[in-house]
C-alpha cells in the first residue's frame, strides 16, 4: 500500500514541478491522477480485507474510505479518460522525436 501511495505522491510532485517550471505537464498530471485514484482504491480495499467482516460495517471508517476512493476513479476525470490522455501525449512525444 505504501509503495503505491508514495509513487502517486512522487508523480504529483513531478507534475507540479513541471507546471512551476512552465513546462508541459499534461501527461504527468494525468499519470498522477490515475495513479492516486487507483492507489486509494487499492489501499482502502486492502484495509477492508485486513479488517475482515468488520470492514464492511458502515460504522467503520474503512467502508466509507473505500466508497470515497472508488468514486475518484469515476469522477474528476475517469481512469479511462486519464489513460487516453496519457496515450495521446505519448503518441505526440513519439511522433515529434
Amino acid at each position: 500500500m505504501e509503495v503505491r501511495i508514495e509513487s502517486s505522491r512522487l508523480l504529483a510532485w513531478k507534475a507540479a514541478m513541471l507546471k512551476d517550471a512552465k513546462k508541459p505537464f499534461t501527461k504527468e498530471a494525468a499519470m498522477a491522477k490515475l495513479s492516486a485514484s487507483e492507489a486509494a482504491t487499492f489501499a482502502s480495499h486492502q484495509a477492508i480485507q485486513i479488517l475482515g467482516g468488520m470492514g464492511y460495517v458502515t460504522d467503520m471508517p474503512a467502508e466509507r474510505h473505500y466508497r470515497d476512493a472508488r468514486i475518484t476513479e469515476i469522477y474528476e476525470g475517469t481512469s479511462e479518460i486519464q489513460k487516453l490522455v496519457i496515450a495521446g501525449q505519448l503518441l505526440k512525444e513519439y511522433i515529434t522525436n
